[in-house]
């Protein structure tokens, strides 16, 4: 028998979002004592302390109270879904769906994503949220997001993942180049090339792993977390890089012209996926934003 209320599964989210009660009253429009008499029965109810209260300072959630947030999150959400069939016809999909993204994956393919999504779904809106992956991780974790569009290495156990499109590592050089003509390159080739390595978990680890499977080790010469930094190294001959991702063009951010080269060595692919939390049902916006993702990049891989 359930004996807590979705007003108090509410009020308890809008307090762990805020890390306070009087925060999260004033973001409900309530009167604070009504937060705080909500959050004590779903604990009473619950059996579980979800708050540490901290005098004049707010709340934290507790280890449970942690695990407890991202479960109310998806109830909260399924129960949207169920308002909106109630008031709906057919398919439609509304309000606002948080998503994260990984840092050098946002720039190349979400803003198409969220137009396609909102091209399919004119009611619906995506909050999107850049991030490194362990921050990715957290906010699947935490419920900040249901969906988030990542690279497959590394990952925690408690996500599940949905293929999206497997990417070819390149070796990326400067104009003019002793190479830059060739059609396609080994690793081995470039062992005594400086390298310039991507350097944000878990590009970098990937990177230099591709290396170790051949049993090279790469001359690293200089890192950067910044894909565009990377590419204007490799443009103003500081020496070379492997990456995955590719833009459509070849010139650098100061306007240096660089040479990507197919590798020619038999390594694993760059694997992109959708990730969420295992062992929950997804809400019908996150199916849709899934379905849509999906077919995108069965188009981009055919062409």
């Amino acid at each position: 028998m359930i004996n807590y209320t979705l007003r108090q599964a509410r009020y308890f989210v809008a307090a762990a979002d805020h890390g306070s009660i009087a925060a999260a009253a004033a973001s409900l429009n309530v009167a604070q004592p009504s937060v705080s008499s909500a959050v004590s029965k779903l604990e009473d109810v619950l059996g579980i302390q979800l708050f540490i209260r901290h005098h004049a300072q707010g709340v934290s959630l507790t280890p449970a109270g942690q695990r407890m947030v991202v479960e109310m999150r998806a109830l909260l959400g399924h129960a949207g879904d169920v308002l909106n069939s109630a008031v709906q016809t057919g398919e439609e999909v509304a309000g606002i769906f948080d998503v994260g993204c990984f840092l050098t994956i946002a720039s190349f393919y979400m803003p198409r994503l969220i137009k396609d999504f909102q091209d399919a779904y004119p009611d619906a809106q995506i909050r999107l949220t850049e991030g490194m992956q362990n921050d990715l991780v957290t906010g699947l974790e935490t419920g900040q997001f249901e969906l988030a569009v990542v690279y497959s290495a590394d990952l925690p156990e408690n996500l599940d993942t949905e293929p999206l499109a497997d990417f070819p590592p390149y070796v990326l050089l400067p104009e003019g180049h002793k190479f830059a003509n060739r059609a396609e390159l080994s690793l081995e080739e470039m062992i005594d090339e400086p390298m310039i390595l991507l350097d944000m978990l878990p590009s970098s680890r990937y990177f230099t792993t591709l290396f170790i499977h051949l049993g090279f080790e790469p001359n690293i010469q200089y890192r950067s977390p910044s894909f565009e930094t990377v590419r204007s190294m490799v443009g103003n001959g500081f020496g070379y890089s492997v990456l995955v991702t590719r833009p459509a063009g070849d010139l650098t951010y100061d306007g240096k012209r660089i040479v990507a080269i197919p590798l020619s060595d038999d390594v694993p692919q760059g694997a992109i996926v959708l990730a969420r939390m295992a062992r929950t049902r997804p809400t019908r916006m996150a199916q849709a934003f899934a379905t849509v993702c999906k077919n995108h990049f069965a188009d981009t891989t055919r062409h």
